[in-house]
């Protein structure tokens, strides 16, 4: 019988710290998924890309809102709200993103939490 895996992001596999946020990563079952806590004034071009030296994220993400509210702005004009309990699916295309409102924005990330950030 193979084994059973449990893990928590209360203790992560790896952390990504940045201005207003952080990304926690797991590595389990040949997958990597992180969870993103970004808090009020979060912008990914000045709170990580800044870091990078790069305007946008061309990152592919799949994920589902846990809580709060933020904006996906894609270069091409598109500006797509994501609340609560919204999957999302972000093609690697050039986006910014931030927080809308007064309440931290946490999501989970089942696709492109290998390279975020990074």
């Amino acid at each position: 019988m193979k084994e059973v895996i449990l893990k928590r992001f209360e203790n992560p596999d790896e952390v990504r710290e940045f201005e207003k946020g952080r990304f926690e990563i797991i590595h389990i079952g040949g997958l990597t998924i992180g969870r993103a806590t970004y808090q009020p004034g979060w912008k990914w071009s000045e709170h990580v890309g800044k870091g990078l030296r790069v305007e946008h994220c061309e990152v592919e993400h799949v994920g589902m809102v846990v809580s709060g509210c933020a904006v996906a702005a894609m270069k091409g004009g598109a500006i797509i709200e994501l609340n609560e309990g919204c999957l999302f699916y972000i093609p690697p295309e050039p986006h910014d993103s931030w927080v809308v409102g007064e309440e931290p924005y946490v999501s989970l990330h089942f696709l492109g939490a290998d390279h975020y950030t990074r």
